[in-house]
Order: structure tokens, then sequence, then C-alpha cells
């Protein structure tokens, strides 16, 4: 079972809601819960085959380059820093998984 995985889509998932909570951003809320569920989807896929890293893999650099953008015009570490950080980090795990 993929538990990095599922944690990373709930940490997504969950800063979403957060950030809707704190800024009311539908749209904000909208793609963050569906790049969370996404990245859940791409933790089951992992946990049922260790080499079937696309959909995860899709999802960790989608948030990573958004994030990164917005870290690098803000400066703020929390969150944009924060996800891009980790989403890298997943993006590494990721690749390597393949190896």
């Amino acid at each position: 079972m993929d538990l990095v995985g599922f944690g990373y889509a709930a940490f997504v998932t969950f800063g979403s809601i957060v950030g809707y909570k704190r800024r009311g951003s539908i749209p904000s809320l909208i793609a963050g819960l569906f790049v969370g569920l996404l990245a859940g989807y791409g933790a089951y896929r992992v946990s049922n085959d260790k080499r079937d890293v696309k959909v995860s893999l899709f999802a960790a650099f989608f948030l990573a380059t958004i994030m990164g953008v917005r870290f690098k015009r803000s400066k703020k570490i929390i969150p944009a820093g924060l996800v891009a950080g980790l989403s890298l980090m997943m993006i590494l795990r990721l690749v390597l998984l393949l190896l």
C-alpha cells in the first residue's frame, strides 16, 4: 500500500479545504479537491503496481509547477513553498520507484 502517496493526497485535499476557509476561493477549492482526488487515485494505482506511477507523477508535477510559480511570485513559504517542495519530493520518490 502506498501510504506516502495517500498521505500526500490527503494533505493536498485537506489543504484545499483549509485554503477555501481562509480565502474563500471556490476555483482553488475545486482545483485542490480535483488534484487531491487524482493523487489519491494515483496512490491506489501505485499500491496495485509499483511501476504504475503515471497518474501520481502527473498530479505531483502539476502541483509542483503551479505552486512553484506562486512561490516564486509571492515568496511565501506557506502554502505555496510547502506544497511545491512536497510535490518535488513526491516526484523524486516516484522516479526512484521506477529505477
